[in-house]
């Protein structure tokens, strides 16, 4: 494994560390949040917006990918950097999600996944291996194994289901990886443990995660419904019973609240949708809380989004422009709304960073939650 992840400095207060991922695109500095490019593209932002806000990786998705444009086009396009024009560091989903999604169409099996296209219906079966294979083909610089995901509120029987697929797997994937070392892949393969809200069954996935070869662990099946002292509780649980000598990944969280929790219980690196999502339909995140632009309440509001933040869209627009934008249905709303809020989280986690290394993670996280409250969810 080499020196792919190194520790830099552990918080006094809290599990919450810095490092460093040495991937083949360039570094990444830890804790990470990773814009979400499902389709090889973050809605409504360029590649150089994605580099002039700071971003060292972004996600995007096995699923779609494979399913459009084919992973014949991405090969002829040697490799999805290329094709999208991105240079830097790329992680891929292993599609295990979207097919947790689309539970009705799809079938599970010792094997691996049967399940209908979404966009045209056609059958497509995805084993650990085949995972594997796309996301070399894809040149991805992290890749996830082949995972069954399940929901908030699922039968004990169906988690052991899912624990013992997942595990076996994950034995499969490690040595389809190993295969595509040999070929000159140079991408890094992250286990994933599961277990859904049962703790004997956590323990016994990331005991086997833990034990595996791949160079990263990630916790999957949280932020999948549950409330939100139970993500709480399993997100701390889990995590503390990874080694420390691996980057840890949380799935799927966006808000922060949950990322600045994530940071506390020793995560390294977290993605979601939702600042672009929530942009496009002109939501925005400020210090003081998120709000609607929509709202008549800024009309006549020339103040930026957030009076504290420097991106280029607090520097330029108002908000009463914005709402503007937004209320005539203008596409350059979703552009702006989603730049600032993929800018705030970034700021969010460089900050982080900066009072972990001056081991004040805790007094920060409070703060900035106590401010951030006053304002959510108007």
């Amino acid at each position: 494994m080499g020196n792919f992840f190194t520790v830099q400095h552990n918080d006094t207060s809290s599990r919450a560390r810095t490092g460093v991922m040495e991937t083949p695109h360039g570094k990444v500095s830890t804790p990470v949040f990773m814009p979400v490019g499902t389709n090889g593209a973050v809605k409504a932002l360029t590649k150089d917006d994605l580099k002039e806000i700071g971003f060292e990786i972004i996600l995007s998705n096995t699923y779609h990918l494979y399913l459009r444009p084919g992973t014949d086009v991405i090969a002829a396009a040697k490799g999805l950097h290329h094709f999208m024009n991105w240079d830097r560091n790329i992680l891929t989903d292993s599609g295990g999600f979207q097919v947790f999604s689309l539970a009705p169409f799809r079938k599970i099996t010792e094997e691996g996944v049967k399940f209908r296209s979404h966009i045209d219906g056609a059958y497509h079966l995805l084993t650990p291996e085949k995972v594997v294979e796309i996301q070399g083909i894809l040149g991805s610089d992290i890749q996830m194994q082949l995972d069954y995901c399940t929901s908030w509120g699922a039968a004990r029987k169906e988690a052991e289901k899912a624990l013992t697929l997942t595990s076996r797997w994950l034995s499969r994937a490690t040595d389809a990886w190993k295969k595509e070392q040999e070929k000159g892949y140079g991408g890094k393969l992250f286990s994933i443990v599961q277990g859904n809200f049962f703790e004997d069954l956590r323990k016994e996935s990331a005991g086997f995660a833990a034990a595996s070869d791949t160079p990263g662990i990630a916790i999957g099946g949280l932020s999948v419904g549950e409330p939100e002292e139970v993500f709480r509780e399993y997100l701390f649980y889990t995590s503390a019973l990874l080694p420390a000598e691996k980057p840890r990944y949380v799935m799927g969280i966006g808000t922060p609240d949950y990322i600045l929790d994530a940071i506390e219980a020793g995560i390294d690196m977290f993605d979601c949708v939702l600042p672009t999502r929530t942009g496009r339909t002109g939501r925005v995140l400020t210090r003081r809380g998120h709000f609607a632009l929509k709202k008549s309440e800024y009309r006549m509001d020339f103040r930026p989004i957030d009076e504290e933040c420097n991106c280029k869209v607090c520097r330029e627009y108002s908000r009463s422009y914005l709402r503007h934008l937004f209320r005539t249905q203008e596409i350059l709303c979703s552009m702006l709304a989603s730049f600032h809020n993929l800018y705030f989280l970034n700021d969010l986690v460089l900050e982080a960073r900066r009072a972990i290394e001056e081991n004040r993670f805790l007094d920060f996280k409070k703060d900035f939650l106590e401010r951030y409250r006053e304002g959510q969810g108007e």
